[in-house]
């Protein structure tokens, strides 16, 4: 059974999405000034595209750098893969792909963590990952 509460999940993914808003900011300010505002839906497309293309480098460069972002470091959670080693770059990639996925239907994979009996996300399960604690000193 994993030892990660559900208050600590919460709080991780909270912390995290006020860092990647912040983050997403930053990005469509470049992207606003170099291309200016989307109109078209085209170009909203393309600005979406983006804004999850700058998320997704966002997390697969910590994932795969030191298995954490700046929010899993504060509440001492680590992603690692199942030989509880890093995880690869390609399984960083997959795990992005497949947690997008799961927001777009409600969430339905971070949920599924409550039921599992190891207590994985679903984009772990399909991914070989898995969050663990990193002791305090």
């Amino acid at each position: 059974m994993n030892s990660i509460s559900l208050f600590k999940r919460i709080a991780c993914m909270l912390y995290e999405s006020i860092l990647v808003f912040a983050i997403l900011f930053v990005a469509g300010i470049a992207y606003r000034a170099i291309l200016g505002d989307p109109h078209t839906d085209f170009e909203q497309h393309l600005f979406f595209t983006y804004s999850w293309l700058v998320s997704g480098i966002y997390f697969v460069y910590c994932w795969v750098k030191s298995g954490q972002t700046l929010a899993m470091k504060t509440w001492h959670i680590q992603l690692v893969g199942f030989d509880a080693k890093p995880i690869s770059f390609e399984q960083a990639i997959r795990r992005y792909v497949v947690a997008s996925f799961s927001l777009m239907f409600f969430g339905v994979g971070f949920l599924w963590a409550i039921f599992d009996r190891e207590g994985l996300y679903l984009h772990d399960r399909f991914t070989g990952g898995r969050l663990v604690l990193v002791p305090t000193n």
